[in-house]
């Protein structure tokens, strides 16, 4: 750690995930002082120690500035609404209506809150992924995560995309496969909507083990290519992203990259006449540009907007 590092102001953030949390003390940079992994377990013992890590990392590198929390959902992210930064109708059992921003309300400094896909969408927009040929960040993408559940963030005009709530594109009802007529789906709320089929739960709940374990030749990877590329055609045809970003464990698996652009293709059947699409697809859908660290930069990002909008010292 450099001493101009320990001089620049200090910026805290959250990646809060269904598994586990991440907490980083950084610079505006993105040059990460001090981080920590621990597992998500009930609200007021995971948010404790995420305070905790703050209070003890305040003593070291100084009070940070301001806060960014990107965090699973569903989310309130209205602030006049009086559940603001609470989670809502969460699958993750005991998580429903805790209040995210309260254990952090006495630092006394602003506290920027967002999914964890929008986050990641806006770090791969402004940092990674989404950057275009000359190093400007592209003014429009999509962040799609494909693991234990599906998600999808959106930075549309530099912005992530809120409105009623924000997006939630991993419970829409694509076609069934026609290879898959007979899988109930998983999720709790709507069975076989997108997440129900597609996201890695789905996967193992067909195969009795993970993908990774299927043969080359088995027909799931075809099943979930056709479900990803559904998504990725929905998201060109309502969106309109300049890129389409796809991370998460399933995505890991990068031989599922080509039948998606394939599918994506399919599923677009030609109508959006563009060289991005028809001829550069490669480059259209892509993996992260940020490995593992979308959220957590994003969370990052979060904050430093957050300071800017307050420039009071504090």
């Amino acid at each position: 750690m450099t001493a101009d590092a320990l001089a620049a102001p200090v910026y805290a953030a959250i990646e809060a995930g269904g598994t586990k949390f991440v907490c980083a003390v950084a610079t505006a940079d993105g040059t990460l002082l001090e981080r920590v992994r621990f597992p998500t377990r009930d609200p007021a013992t995971t948010l404790a120690e995420a305070r905790a890590f703050f209070d003890a990392t305040s003593q070291r590198v100084g009070a940070p500035r301001a806060l960014g929390i990107a965090s699973f959902g569903p989310l309130e992210l209205d602030p006049r609404a009086a559940a603001y930064g609470r989670l809502l109708r969460t699958p993750k059992p005991g998580w429903h209506d805790a209040d995210l921003r309260a254990p952090f309300a006495s630092l006394g400094i602003p506290i920027a809150l967002d999914t964890d896909v929008n986050a990641a969408a806006l770090a791969e927009a402004h940092l990674g992924a989404g950057r275009g040929a000359d190093g400007t960040p592209l003014d429009s993408l999509c962040y799609v995560t494909v693991g234990t559940g599906i998600g999808v963030g959106a930075v549309i005009a530099g912005k992530p995309l809120h409105g009623l709530l924000h997006p939630e594109v991993g419970h829409i009802h694509p076609r069934r496969h026609t290879g898959d007529a007979g899988f109930a789906g998983v999720c709790p709320h709507h069975g076989d909507c997108l997440e129900g089929l597609a996201n890695g739960p789905a996967l193992v709940a067909r195969l009795g083990h993970d993908l990774g374990d299927a043969h080359a030749t088995h027909p799931v990877w075809d099943i979930e290519a056709d479900y990803i590329g559904q998504l990725c055609a929905q998201l060109a045809l309502t969106l309109s992203p300049r890129r389409i970003v796809l991370g998460g464990g399933v995505m890991q698996h990068e031989r599922l990259f080509a039948p998606i652009r394939t599918r994506t293709r399919h599923w677009l059947g030609g109508y959006l006449a563009r060289d991005e699409v028809e001829g550069g697809i490669d480059a259209y859908i892509v993996p992260p540009g940020l490995d593992d660290r979308s959220g957590i930069l994003g969370a990052l990002l979060l904050a430093t907007r957050a300071a800017a909008e307050d420039p009071a010292p504090r």
